[in-house]
């Protein structure tokens, strides 16, 4: 309650046999201008009533009643109600009395002939039971607020100490005791809390406490947070963690601080693999792309630096596809592991490997710029790429192509140098393959040269540029025009008519050969139809079809056949000529477009027979209806008796199996004789007529033979 004053009116408790005393004391409490309610009793069972009912802020009690006495008053509230003072007032009493009454709890005792000092007494002592109860209640909430702290510090999983000016440790909680690998709070408490944990580098060597960042700032005064710090457990052991210090500040002074920290451990682990897996192949374990580009940059600076030369070295798998088709991807990636560590091998410390995309790698030679060594590091790499690998039962050769560029002779940046390393790459396997290759400007102005015509490739089909041209294939029997190849030609509108050997490859690599092998098989239909009309009811017309045609999947066979369906053109008209590495690659979409072909009656040709695999498996397996013998053959059969006889032979192996023969690249009346004599079946080349447009084409028809 608040301290009693004019305004607050007081419940008083009077336990007085006598009325004209209780009238006497209530007097003098108004004299001492106190505002209060009385309620007067004079019995134990009154009394006891009257705390709980009434509810007094003090009790007023005479020492002396008829049937009770002050002393029990004072005994039953300081036991029912201690927070009710007592007052004494009464007569005479002994000394011993007085303090009998006082050890019992009476707060004070008034004499009856002195009530003026009876106010007084009474604010003194609700002022005091008001303090007391304030203090209590402050102690109490203290009391909480210490037992929560102390939850708070017990149920932490955070560790949290508390450290003073010279640097021993004052309390901590169990998880720092437990993160620190000690048994009890006392092992640390009193300790030099640096000489405990903080005293050694990561690296084990130690150092003072004027240089460890916590007491710093401790000293200071200064929060501080740090990240990277490496404490020391009971064991010797060590962990990472990371911690936060807040200084305790009393009257304007720093006393200590709190320090809270966390065993970072996982974090760091889980920060390694994200870094590890952002910058190294997670396959081979080599640095990735990401990573080699770094190196180089910091490979670069260094050889301007030095004013060195530093060899770039780009090195790509030869027939790694092949092993990946034929034995799987999980064989494909030990054969990377072992190429990555068999590469290791070939090179210094110094240097650096990576593996930038499927079958790639790079190398940087940190400290080779003379091209005896480089090239001794290049020979090294293709000796023991070309060794056979032992991939689980299997084994498999491969072999490696190399391009090399310089800084600064062939560039000076980073993309600039990868990208002429691996023209020189290419170029190595333009070459052959296993060979390395230096990067030359040619090679630069030959891929200019390429993009120019890959970004003129992609207007071509709209703006009309491409077109297709028709060779007479002729029957040698009857000199008879029955077929003819359709040929794609680009007339560029500045280069004039570009050879498909050039721009081919380019549409495969952007994709565009779909459109242009869709684009000349309706254009050549659309003649097919005219002229089997207007000419020869039995026409074939032979159309290219791109091997990665065949790997798109798709419906594309069947929306060639649902297209001469709508011109009302019969399978026999269309013959697709495909490859012999078309054949090798035995898939199901490869089987299923052919199968699909076949079924409505068109007809297969297999183009350049000689000059690839030439499995004979595979023309039972297809069904192919015609061989095409490769000009290579024919160039030479007139002078050389084994070309001759090898055309023979395949003409004759032909038949046996029921395929017809076309033989590509006639141009000598001599070359005809002797394919004739041998029972060839078709003849195509320049001395019949070069591939021609269709209006051309379409005068050949009217003579109906060559």
């Amino acid at each position: 309650m608040d301290k009693p004053d004019k305004q607050t009116e007081l419940r008083i408790l009077l336990l007085e046999d006598e009325a004209t005393d209780a009238e006497l004391v209530e007097h003098a409490l108004r004299k001492a201008d106190l505002s209060f309610t009385a309620k007067r009793v004079d019995t134990r069972e009154t009394f006891i009533q009257a705390l709980e009912e009434f509810k007094p802020d003090i009790v007023l009690a005479d020492y002396k009643l008829p049937s009770f006495d002050g002393g029990s008053a004072v005994k039953i509230a300081r036991q029912q109600y201690p927070d009710i003072p007592v007052v004494i007032v009464t007569g005479a009493v002994g000394e011993e009395t007085a303090v009998e009454l006082l050890r019992l709890g009476a707060r004070d005792y008034i004499l009856k002939d002195r009530l003026a000092r009876l106010g007084t007494a009474v604010r003194r002592v609700l002022s005091e039971e008001e303090d007391a109860r304030a203090r209590k209640a402050a102690e109490k909430a203290l009391f909480e607020s210490e037992n929560q702290l102390r939850l708070l510090l017990d149920s932490a999983a955070e560790a949290i100490y508390g450290v003073d000016m010279q640097g021993a440790c004052t309390f901590c909680n169990p998880s720092c005791v437990h993160m620190l690998g000690y048994q009890h709070a006392d092992e640390l408490v009193g300790k030099n809390i640096h000489e405990l944990i903080h005293c050694r580098h990561a690296d084990g060597t130690s150092f003072p406490a004027r240089d460890c960042r916590i007491y710093r700032a401790i000293l200071r005064g200064e929060k501080v947070h740090v990240d990277d710090e490496m404490l020391w457990r009971a064991d010797g052991t060590s962990f990472p963690a990371e911690y936060w210090s807040h200084p305790q500040i009393r009257d304007g002074m720093a006393t200590g601080a709190v320090v809270t920290f966390l065993d970072i451990t996982s974090r760091k682990k889980s920060e390694e693999t994200i870094w590890k897996q952002a910058n190294f192949d997670l396959l081979t374990g080599l640095p990735n792309r990401h990573m080699f580009r770094d190196h180089l940059v910091q490979e670069i600076r260094k050889a301007h630096r030095d004013s060195m030369r530093m060899p770039l070295l780009s090195i790509d798998l030869d027939k790694f596809k092949e092993v990946n088709d034929t034995l799987g991807y999980s064989m494909g990636d030990l054969l990377l592991v072992e190429a990555a560590r068999r590469i290791k091998s070939c090179l210094c410390d110094i240097d650096t490997v990576a593996r930038l995309d499927g079958d790639e790698f790079a190398v940087i030679l940190s400290e080779s710029d003379n091209v005896g060594s480089i090239e001794q590091v290049a020979g090294n790499l293709l000796q023991k790429l070309a060794e056979p690998f032992q991939l689980e039962n299997e084994v498999v050769y491969v072999s490696a192509s190399i391009g090399i560029a310089l800084y600064p002779d062939d560039a000076t940046g980073v993309e600039d140098l990868l990208k002429n390393a691996d023209q020189a790459m290419h170029a190595a396997k333009d070459k052959g393959r296993n060979r390395f290759s230096y990067f030359t400007q040619a090679m630069q102005e030959e891929a200019q040269t390429r993009l120019r015509l890959g970004n003129s490739l992609r207007g071509a089909l709209v703006g009309n540029q491409i077109m297709v041209y028709f060779q007479p294939i002729v029957e040698l029997a009857t000199g008879s025009i029955n077929k003819a190849e359709a040929l794609v030609r680009w007339q560029h509108p500045e280069r004039g008519l570009i050879n498909p050997a050039e721009f081919i490859p380019l549409a495969e690599e952007t994709g565009l050969v779909f459109e242009i092998d869709d684009w000349v098989f309706r254009e050549s239909m659309r003649w097919a139809k005219h002229w089997r009309a207007l000419y020869n009811p039995l026409l074939q017309i032979s159309v290219n079809k791109s091997p990665v045609q065949f790997h798109k999947g798709g419906d594309e066979a069947a929306a060639w056949l649902s297209h001469l369906q709508e011109l009302e053109l019969p399978g026999q008209s269309l013959a697709i000529e495909i490859t012999e590495r078309l054949l090798m690659d035995s898939t199901a979409a490869v089987t299923g477009a052919l199968s699909v072909l076949r079924g409505a009656g068109v007809q297969i040709s297999m183009d350049d027979f000689g000059t690839g695999y030439s499995s004979l498996s595979y023309l039972k397996k297809f069904d192919i209806d015609y061989l095409k013998i490769d000009r290579s053959f024919l160039s030479d059969m007139v002078t050389e008796p084994n070309d001759l006889a090898l055309s023979e032979a395949i003409i004759v192996m032909a038949h046996k199996l029921g395929i017809k023969v076309v033989a590509e690249g006639v141009e000598s009346v001599k070359q005809l004789s002797l394919l004739t004599l041998a029972g060839c079946d078709y003849a195509q080349g320049y001395l019949y007529s070069k591939p021609v447009p269709p209006e051309e084409f379409e005068e050949l028809l009217k003579k109906g033979y060559l």
